[in-house]
């Protein structure tokens, strides 16, 4: 963290070589930190971005509601599904190599926007999303390999800041590039502008970022790619199309499925563990309570999130009747409040008041959900972009106090040999959390809407849904809060050789190096 120090362990860095860790005067990582940010920023926009260009694409290429479901689900499937396993497969072959096969396939799936049927598409965005699974982890691996335990803190901070820009820019930009209709292409120019921002990223990380892997050998787990695959596709799966299928019975016996198949996953860890050492999720990581603390609350938070943004936008667009421009932009003082609480918090408060930073940014959230609730029912469908600005800003400044502050305090303890594995892990908990909460919408939005209401009634249907959601988004938030009690109360130093700092450890008032 940025208040705390641990020396590099030269031992650590020697066995990477020729992968070894940058001095703390290379200003090429910093480089290296800019253009895996953008990678991290490319895919968080792209999670979100298609869901504004649905009309637009159903309209152009005729697409089934089938289909739709798939362009959107078909991506998050395929990644939920390969995170882990792209993880790992960073710390065994090479973290930059993994990230630019990752950027690579992820630019040339972004020619999805060139798509002549809707076939070609969902397949391409599936490809998206395969890739995405092997670039995404990599993102904090790299950067927990590549910056000195001193600087992680500062780094932690930007992530925060560009996943606040991240969740809300995608259905901004999304907007904008529809509807300017660029060369009349539609919607196409929402994935076509993923190719230069690639191709820039693909070169510039070929000549910047350093390469890193696990310092032994290691092999990958191939019964344990299948078993991790198959039960993210049991759980998620039926939790994607519940809704447009009328929850079928199967949907349910594959979800309590999904259990049995992690249980056997786990037995399986534990037995490679010993056989070879080489398991694809090291179990020991939940040995280090930070670490477990910080999953448990990032799996809740991602439940949260899954709830709210997509509510959020189905009550703008289809219960207040908003353009899509317009519902784009009133997410733009959200947006400013993360990233702005985000920068500040991991070097600035959380040295100072730990985890109380995460626990106030949790209560924050609930005081804006609680002020939004107000005015959805003060002032119901004649609310305003500005009025529902003050609420934006609190949850903003509460948001970004935790997703800076969670990222750093999972990691922190958490040996080299072991960031491609965390970092997957991370990245697999928040998309299981984002898919439980979507499959909560069904209930809780679409359940409370109940029968196809007549369409002078959509409006109102719609706003008192979103109500009694925000009443289950500050209730998981409750219980985030709560969650936090077991994250550890002050900052420790990150790992550098794979021991952790003890627990009684002073905590330095100053970094040893500013940069």
């Amino acid at each position: 963290m940025s208040s705390s120090a641990a020396l590099p362990d030269p031992a650590a860095n020697s066995a990477t070589a020729p992968a070894a860790t940058p001095a703390p005067a290379d200003r090429r990582r910093w480089f290296a930190l800019a253009i895996v940010m953008t990678a991290a920023f490319m895919d968080l926009v792209d999670v979100t971005i298609v869901n504004i260009a649905i009309p637009s694409i159903t309209r152009d290429t005729g697409a089934s509601v089938s289909a739709i479901q798939w362009i959107t689900a078909g991506y998050a499937l395929a990644f939920a599904a390969g995170l882990i396993t792209g993880g790992r497969l960073g710390d065994i072959y090479g973290r930059k190599r993994l990230f630019l096969i990752g950027i690579a396939g992820f630019t040339v799936s972004a020619l999805c926007g060139l798509a002549p049927n809707s076939d070609v598409l969902v397949a391409a965005r599936i490809l998206q999303g395969a890739t995405a699974a092997l670039m995404v982890p990599q993102v904090l691996s790299i950067v927990h390999a590549t910056f000195p335990a001193h600087e992680r803190g500062k780094v932690f901070g930007l992530f925060g800041a560009v996943v606040g820009l991240g969740a809300v820019s995608g259905p901004l930009l999304g907007a904008l590039l529809t509807e300017w209709n660029l060369f009349g292409l539609e919607w196409r120019p929402i994935f076509l502008i993923n190719l230069p921002v690639g191709i820039a990223g693909l070169i510039l990380g070929a000549k910047f970022i350093t390469e890193s892997k696990a310092p032994r050998a290691m092999r990958l787990d191939l019964v344990g790619v299948g078993l991790v695959t198959l039960a993210m596709l049991m759980l998620i799966y039926p939790l994607t199309r519940g809704h447009e299928l009328d929850w079928p019975l199967w949907g349910h016996f594959s979800m309590v499925g999904s259990l049995f198949v992690f249980a056997l996953l786990v037995r399986h860890q534990r037995q490679k563990a010993v056989i070879d050492g080489s398991p694809l999720i090291e179990l020991s990581l939940f040995r280090v309570k930070s670490f477990a603390a910080g999953i448990a609350v990032q799996l809740t938070f991602g439940v949260g999130l899954g709830i709210f943004f997509l509510v959020w936008t189905l009550y703008m667009q289809m219960g207040l009747g908003w353009s899509v421009l317009r519902a784009g932009t009133t997410g733009i003082p959200f947006s400013v409040a993360v990233s702005v609480a985000a920068g500040i918090s991991v070097q600035k408060l959380v040295p100072r008041f730990g985890r109380k930073v995460l626990q106030a940014g949790a209560l924050l959230m609930v005081a804006g959900l609680l002020t939004y609730l107000w005015e959805a029912e003060h002032y119901g469908m004649a609310i305003t972009s500005w009025q529902m600005a003050i609420p934006l800003v609190v949850m903003g400044i509460g948001m970004g106090l935790i997703v800076a502050p969670l990222t750093d305090a999972i990691l922190s303890e958490v040996p080299k040999e072991h960031a491609g594995s965390a970092s997957g892990l991370i990245n697999t908990v928040q998309q299981m959390g984002t898919a439980l909460g979507l499959g909560l919408v069904s209930v809780v939005f679409f359940g409370a809407i109940g029968d196809r209401p007549a369409p002078q009634e959509i409006g109102p249907a719609f706003v008192d849904a979103f109500q009694q959601s925000l009443w289950w988004v500050a209730g998981v938030l409750s219980v985030i809060f709560l969650l936090m009690f077991a994250l550890p109360a002050r900052p420790k130093a990150h790992v550098e050789g794979g021991a952790a700092a003890p627990d009684d450890a002073p905590l330095p008032t100053e970094p040893v190096l500013k940069v």
